[in-house]
């Protein structure tokens, strides 16, 4: 008898300890049906981006337009309430581009035409790349209180121009090329007059495309904050050799502009005066 409860003794942790090692074996076998790695490539951080796609007639001397919709993704801009300033941005963005191709004649693309981000120095570099003849950058303003209101528009100032124009100038010059133009190591002082000109050009055509907006939202009786073109140094602005302004649409904090912003007849009315505006600046450029 004792003996025997001595093989019982024994024989039960024996029993759990054989238990165990199988259950361990088991499960060490279905873990190993998934001890797996899936290894694929990121994009490097300095890959540009991809090029939207160029809308309107497939003749491309006809003038192109880049539309850019501020803000996106999970940046979403100004906001009051559920009113954001990227949804705003891009629902202006795209009124403008169904209105100059319903009327023709233009090519229009837009740096975004979803609910996605783009990094700053991307959008102007798209229209550098697509080879635009004019920036068009949407957004929508704020500020402290409620009591600003309407619409500005602002074009590239003189420090952040030489500002972009020296990273302009050391990109170009590295690539053996400035506005395009294929240079040599033995004509950089034509590269500097090639880039000052460009620059110049731009600039001037800037503050046209800017006044003829200001002058479209006058004639429409839509509300301005500023009547002239404003300046400032916006990284958004920043590609010197193309004409490029950024229209604040309106104070996305402000009542009465919220039922401009916020609304469909409010938009198409923004959309309608900075197409008029766009056409306008190209019929006076035309062949320029």
């Amino acid at each position: 008898m004792p003996r025997t409860r001595l093989i019982l003794v024994l024989a039960v942790p024996l029993g759990l300890l054989l238990v165990a090692l199988v259950a361990s074996m088991a499960m060490a076998s279905r873990a190993g049906a998934y001890d797996y790695v899936i290894r694929f490539d990121l994009p490097s951080a300095t890959a540009p981006v991809d090029l939207p796609r160029i809308d309107g007639p497939a003749d491309a001397s006809r003038p192109l337009v880049v539309i850019d919709a501020g803000h996106g993704g999970f940046d979403p801009g100004a906001g009051q309430g559920a009113l954001k300033e990227k949804t705003v941005a891009l629902e202006i963005a795209l009124a403008i581009r169904q209105r100059l191709l319903d009327a023709g004649g233009i090519r229009v693309a837009l740096t975004r035409d979803t609910d996605r981000f783009i990094a700053l120095p991307d959008r102007p570099d798209m229209a550098r790349r697509l080879n635009a003849d004019l920036f068009v950058s949407i957004h929508a303003d704020s500020a402290d209180g409620d009591s600003a209101r309407g619409a500005s528009v602002y074009v590239l100032s003189e420090k952040g121009s030489s500002e972009a124009a020296e990273r302009f100038a050391a990109r170009e010059n590295g690539a053996g090329k400035v506005n395009g133009v294929a240079l040599s190591q033995a004509n950089a002082n034509v590269g500097a007059i090639l880039l000052d000109l460009s620059q110049r050009g731009a600039q001037g055509r800037s503050a046209q495309a800017a006044s003829l907006l200001l002058r479209e939202l006058g004639d429409a009786h839509i509300g301005m904050h500023r009547d002239q073109p404003q300046t400032a140094a916006l990284a958004v602005l920043k590609a010197p050799d193309i004409p490029s302004i950024l229209f604040e649409t309106g104070y996305i904090n402000n009542p009465a502009d919220v039922q401009v912003l916020g609304s469909r007849a409010g938009q198409q009315q923004l959309a309608d005066a900075a197409a008029k505006a766009i056409r306008a600046f190209f019929a006076r450029n035309a062949g320029a």
